[in-house]
C-alpha cells in the first residue's frame, strides 16, 4: 500500500495496550464501512488505555458532493464530506450519514504538488461506551489525499474527555499522512477487484 504513517504513532502504538484490528490489505478484499462497499477500512489499530483509533480508509468520491474530476477544484469541506457521507456501517443515506457527524475544521495543503485536505470533526454516535452522558463523542482528526480516482484518508479518534490529553498527538500524526511514490509492486484500488491476497 503506497502510504506513510508518521514513525510518532506507530511507535505510540506499540507502547500501548494497541490491537491491530484490521492488518494492512488491498482495497479488494477490505471491509466495507458502508453498506454500498465504496468506502473500505484497509488498516485499523486501536488502543484501550487511550480510547484512539486510527483507521486507513480507501474509496471513490461520492459523485453527489465531488461534481468535478479536476481536484484542485476541491475545497476541503467537500472531500470532508464526501469520505463521512459513505463512512457508516447502518444502511441509512449519505445525508443521514452527514448528520451523524459536526464538521468542525476544514483546511488544505500541498505536499510534492499534491493536494491534502484536512479536516476535524465530532461523530455523536460513539462506539465506544464508557459512560451514560450523551455530551461524550468521539473527536476525529483526518486527511485525505487522492490518487487513481480514490481517496486514500487517515483518521484518528478519541472520546471528547480525552481530547485535551490526546489532540495535539493526534494532530501531529495526521498532518504527517503522506502517500509514497508508485512502485512497481503497486496496484489501484480498481484493478483485481476479486483478488484476496
Amino acid at each position: 500500500m503506497p502510504i506513510l504513517i508518521s514513525t510518532r504513532l506507530s511507535c505510540h502504538l506499540r507502547n500501548l495496550s494497541s490491537n491491530e484490528s484490521r492488518k494492512p490489505e488491498r482495497y479488494s478484499s477490505a471491509a466495507p464501512l458502508s453498506p454500498d462497499a465504496r468506502l473500505r477500512i484497509v488498516s485499523e489499530r486501536v488502543d484501550i488505555i487511550d480510547n484512539l483509533i486510527i483507521s486507513v480508509t480507501i474509496g471513490p468520491p461520492n459523485s453527489s458532493i465531488i461534481k468535478t474530476t479536476d481536484k484542485s477544484k476541491w475545497t476541503a469541506r467537500e472531500v470532508a464530506d464526501s469520505v463521512l457521507s459513505d463512512k457508516s456501517a447502518l444502511r441509512v443515506t449519505s445525508s443521514q450519514r452527514l448528520a451523524e457527524s459536526s464538521v468542525l475544521d476544514t483546511h488544505s495543503g500541498e505536499i510534492d504538488g499534491e493536494p491534502y485536505w484536512y479536516y476535524e470533526y465530532l461523530v455523536r454516535k460513539s462506539p465506544i461506551k464508557v459512560t451514560p452522558d450523551s455530551s461524550v463523542f468521539r473527536h476525529y482528526l483526518a486527511s485525505t489525499a487522492e490518487r487513481d480516482g480514490y481517496f486514500y484518508s487517515i483518521s484518528a479518534s478519541t472520546l471528547s474527555p480525552q481530547w485535551e490529553k490526546m489532540g495535539p498527538f493526534l494532530e501531529k500524526s495526521v498532518s504527517s499522512f503522506r502517500l509514497l511514490k508508485p512502485t512497481e509492486n503497486y496496484v489501484p484500488p480498481y484493478k483485481d477487484p476479486w483478488r484476496f491476497w
